[in-house]
């Protein structure tokens, strides 16, 4: 279960840090990758079951990372607003999404660094001592 966990949890930080990679060489592209976010009822489950598998993933590999208390706070949150975002009509994600997705596409080269930053932080986490 550890090293599925670590596994999840480096892979999802090679993500993020591929993704803003791809915001700043491929802005068109992430923002329509970012503007499909909770677009469906099929994308929101989705959504919520990936962020669940990494919060939990996150929770089981804390332990083990560098300031393992700010990744099991991470993770607990990842997994606490996957629940409630699962328990409520995802339509309600949907028109959040719609004031928020602008913001974010119009900051776009902004919202990379703070991924890449937090995809750099999961990783040096995971592969720490």
């Amino acid at each position: 279960m550890s090293l599925i966990s670590e596994a999840i949890v480096i892979a999802f930080g090679l993500a993020l840090t591929g993704f803003a990679v791809l915001m700043i060489v491929k802005p068109k592209l992430s923002r329509r990758l970012i503007e499909s976010f909770a677009s469906s009822a099929r994308a929101h489950y989705t959504e919520q079951v990936v962020r669940l598998v990494i919060g939990v993933a996150l929770v089981v590999h804390s332990s083990s990372m560098s300031y393992s208390q700010v990744f099991a706070v991470l993770g607990w949150l990842m997994v606490v607003t996957a629940i409630a975002l699962l328990v409520m009509p995802w339509r309600w994600h949907h028109r959040f999404g719609q004031l928020v997705i602008p913001w974010v596409t119009r900051h776009l080269k902004l919202y990379a660094v703070g991924v890449f930053g937090l995809g750099t932080v999961i990783l040096f986490g995971a592969l720490g001592p």
